[in-house]
């Protein structure tokens, strides 16, 4: 008979997560499936249509996706096209940067290391293609202690602040160097 020890050192190991790349045109079923999960945390993301998610995607730096949709980031580098008001302030002061407009990982997949496996991507696009630092916005109200500890844990520093009164938030501007 084997221990209960044993028996966990047998079991065979989880799949590692894929992350794949995303580019537009994105599958019909594929872009839902994103759109939900973008909209389930549209607090702490910013809510998008469909139509306006696959446009921020299809023009983005890089933006990739964990199991299909388990988890999602897209990131911008400061010749994006892009208006969003964090992510201008950002270009008003830095000439080269990779921006991370949002992060996400599904609620039933939290405390996988997702964000930090889709994190490190970030970061190695970033450095092949030599630069020297990553940027992004937590919210401070409403309050994201999650998300705040995870970057600190990272190594983000904070750099600015900003309150978006048309969208009801308060926003800590972070950078990490590289």
């Amino acid at each position: 008979m084997t221990s209960a020890p044993e028996a966990a050192q047998l079991a065979p190991m989880p799949n590692p997560p894929t992350i794949t790349r995303l580019s537009a045109p994105i599958d019909p079923a594929r872009l839902a499936k994103l759109h939900r999960l973008n909209q389930d945390h549209a607090e702490a993301l910013s809510s998008l249509s469909p139509v306006a998610l696959e446009r921020l995607i299809g023009g983005a730096y890089l933006a990739a996706t964990v199991d299909d949709g388990d988890g999602l980031v897209v990131v911008c580098d400061q010749t994006t096209d892009y208006d969003s008001p964090n992510f201008l302030w950002f270009k008003a002061r830095y000439d080269r940067f990779v921006y991370v407009d949002r992060i996400v990982v599904s609620d039933a997949r939290r405390g996988e290391g997702l964000a930090r496996q889709l994190y490190d991507t970030v970061f190695a696009a970033a450095r092949a293609d030599g630069h020297s630092q990553v940027v992004c916005e937590v919210n401070y109200d409403p309050p994201n202690p999650g998300s705040d500890a995870f970057h600190d844990r990272l190594g983000f520093v904070e750099v600015g602040r900003a309150v978006l009164a048309d969208r009801g938030k308060g926003v800590r501007y972070l950078r990490r160097e590289l």
